[in-house]
């Protein structure tokens, strides 16, 4: 019960100041508390996470609360009686449920703001951007708006804000956490946690990776607890460094601070060597793929709907309608080939090494860092599609920060299945530099 009221009294305080939740049901989360205080009391908690405060993403069904994508047109008035699958799980384990957290309108972009809720503020600096599509459950866990946050990666969305809010985020093997239903992002899109900790985001897997009918894309529930093991270490890994990809622009800010990182698993007894697994930049082959689905996802809404919309939303979807079936299959086969080269590379390398977006946050209010030289995220987040498209798992984990004390993600990639691996990467990292929040106080 304590924790829930910290919770609380926490975001009534900074939720004000950096528009993190869409909804806070201050009702229902102590109602909550208080059956998992009495079950700890008769001695018959429900699960691993009975009593933690956790955050769901606005595009997860939440039984009873309502589910709007960061959209004015999605219908509030509906039954809402469905839990996702990583939602129900979480309940089934007695989470105490706080609120839903803002993401960008159908969470189509790598930063979080939206005509339903405005504009989501990173707490390091509020004139900046956290990031997104996951900048409000990213926000929530840096601030101590709850522990535990569930989200949504389609791209980078849940490790882009937590690299610029300084927060732990992972992206698991697809199929790890069933979904349902489908994003727009179809066989892209992972759902994963952010937390404080990279012990509590095992924790938070080990609940939200068991079983769902509903995903016929999951992969088999291989009954794990991912907090095994996680002490063991990096001694005697083969990691693979690769500064920029072999094509990224990165900012000089970022690239020192992400390469003295480095010394980090060295000093832990691991072998680093600078290699790039040897791809290409695979920003059209992404955009091939995933902005046909962002089209579909809008194409039920009339043209004086459309108005209403983001307007960068509105163009991506129209250059998905464009994409042909030729287009189509051909970018599937280079995603295809980028797996196989990914898989081969891994035959060599336990774990790959990069920054988690070559720049630190920009101003919010924008999509992009330098508008007069940009139009899309994918053109400033070069590190995390790639790895969506081959299914790998990856986690950013907080590595340091710029002159400017602006946090800088370091994001840790294994082969297909190895979610156990990369989180054991990160616990090292993390026992060995220790994370930092910021320190905010409210305006209240």
């Amino acid at each position: 019960m304590e924790a829930a009221k910290d919770v609380l009294a926490r975001i009534a305080d900074l939720n004000d100041d950096v528009n993190v939740f869409r909804l806070i049901d201050e009702v229902g989360t102590l109602e909550d508390a208080k059956q998992s205080e009495r079950r700890w009391f008769k001695g018959e908690p429900l699960g691993l996470v009975d009593g933690i405060p956790v955050s769901v993403k606005d595009v997860l069904l939440t039984k009873g609360w309502s589910t709007l994508w960061g959209s004015k047109l999605t219908s509030s008035d509906q039954p809402w009686d469905e839990d996702a699958p990583p939602v129900a799980r979480l309940r089934e384990y007695g989470a105490v449920f706080v609120g839903k957290t803002n993401t960008s309108e159908f969470h189509w972009k790598t930063v979080t703001d939206s005509p339903l809720t405005g504009i989501t503020r990173n707490p390091w600096n509020p004139e900046l951007t956290p990031g997104g599509s996951c900048g409000g459950a990213a926000v929530a866990v840096a601030t101590g708006m709850g522990p535990l946050a569930l989200g949504t990666d389609g791209g980078g969305s849940i490790r882009v804000p937590c690299s610029f809010t300084g927060v732990f985020g992972l992206k698991p093997t697809f199929g790890r956490v069933p979904q349902y239903p489908a994003g727009a992002f179809g066989s892209m899109a992972h759902v994963g946690p952010i937390t404080r900790t990279v012990a509590d985001a095992a924790l938070m897997l080990t609940v939200i990776s068991k079983p769902d009918t509903r995903d016929c894309y999951a992969l088999p529930y291989d009954d794990r607890d991912y907090r095994d093991r996680i002490g063991d270490g990096v001694a005697g890994l083969r990691i693979a460094f690769s500064p920029d990809l072999g094509y990224a622009d990165v900012d000089p800010e970022t690239a020192p601070v992400v390469a003295d990182a480095l010394k980090v698993f060295s000093d832990l007894g691991a072998t680093i060597e600078e290699a790039s697994p040897g791809f290409d930049d695979t920003r059209k082959t992404f955009e091939t793929l995933g902005f046909p689905g962002i089209s579909l996802s809008v194409s039920r809404f009339t043209d004086d709907q459309k108005k209403q919309m983001d307007p960068g939303l509105v163009e991506v979807a129209a250059e998905g309608e464009k994409v042909g079936i030729m287009d189509y299959m051909a970018a599937t086969r280079a995603r295809e080939a980028l797996g196989l080269l990914m898989n081969r590379f891994h035959q060599t390398y336990d774990l790959l090494v990069t920054p988690t977006v070559p720049i630190t946050a920009f101003a919010v209010g924008q999509d992009v860092p330098d508008p007069k030289r940009q139009k899309r995220w994918t053109e400033w987040a070069p590190f995390s599609y790639p790895f969506n498209m081959t299914g790998q798992p990856a986690a950013t984990v907080p590595c340091g920060f710029t002159s400017e004390g602006l946090p800088v993600g370091l994001q840790v990639i294994g082969p297909l299945y190895s979610d156990d691996l990369v989180l054991r990467a990160c616990h090292a990292f993390e026992t060995a530099k220790p994370f930092i929040f910021p320190s905010l106080t409210g305006s209240k």
